[in-house]
């Protein structure tokens, strides 16, 4: 049943006057909702023509979702199916962009959520993977990267230093993702979260744990500003 502001799924009330609010549909969280409804979500997201974003989706879970909605597309690492009504393109045409960092492979997953989410809403995005302070040398040697960028995204786990040292070397806004890579008391990303929120790096941003979509939205509505 649509209404205004919302459609009525009667499982579920979709914002349809997000993406004129916010500049962003609606995104959709996957883990504790049934194959059946992330189905009727997609169909009517697909029908309306709307941009779709599917976080936390598991890949067995695309699969059968893909026999009914051929046109939803999934990165298996981030776990993010999208369906784009058009081809995103980057809302600018200079050199404006957001420089993902992670520190080890082991953040990938998060990094890459970040990722998928700013180039389905059309942001330019670049990235700087294995990277952490354990071997620092391989950050060092790519400071050019770190200076040109527009916004940074910096996801770590363990002790999640990565974050306070890219801080202190740009003058661009960095947004810090904890990740729950650690070991045990490491407190399943507590620690890594705690540690940025105490950074000596002035001007840090934080978001939640394993949060590569919140910091991916936020990086966005920052270059829109």
């Amino acid at each position: 049943m649509k209404k205004r502001g919302f459609h009525n799924l009667g499982f579920a009330n979709i914002d349809t006057e997000r993406g004129r609010r916010c500049g962003f549909e609606e995104v959709v969280y996957a883990p504790g909702k049934t194959l059946d409804q992330l189905k009727k979500i997609c169909e009517l997201f697909i029908r309306s023509r709307k941009s779709l974003l599917l976080t936390r989706l598991e890949e067995t879970n695309f699969e059968k979702l893909r026999v009914v909605l051929p046109q939803l597309r999934f990165n298996p690492i981030a776990r993010v199916a999208f369906f784009l009504p058009r081809l995103a393109k980057p809302a600018n045409k200079n050199s404006t962009h957001v420089l993902i960092i992670s520190a080890g492979t082991s953040d990938m997953a998060v990094s890459e959520e970040a990722r998928v989410t700013l180039e389905v809403l059309g942001v330019k995005v670049r990235k700087l993977y294995d990277v952490g302070v354990a071997g620092i040398q391989r950050l060092l040697s790519n400071k050019s990267k770190l200076r040109r960028a527009s916004c940074i995204i910096v996801v770590a786990g363990m002790d999640a230093a990565l974050a306070s040292t890219v801080c202190g070397l740009v003058k661009s806004p960095v947004i810090a993702v904890p990740t729950s890579c650690g070991y045990g008391s490491h407190f399943k990303g507590l620690a890594s979260l705690l540690a940025m929120l105490n950074s000596c790096a002035a001007g840090l941003g934080v978001v939640n744990i394993d949060n590569g979509f919140g910091a991916a939205i936020l990086a966005a509505k920052i270059l829109r500003v």
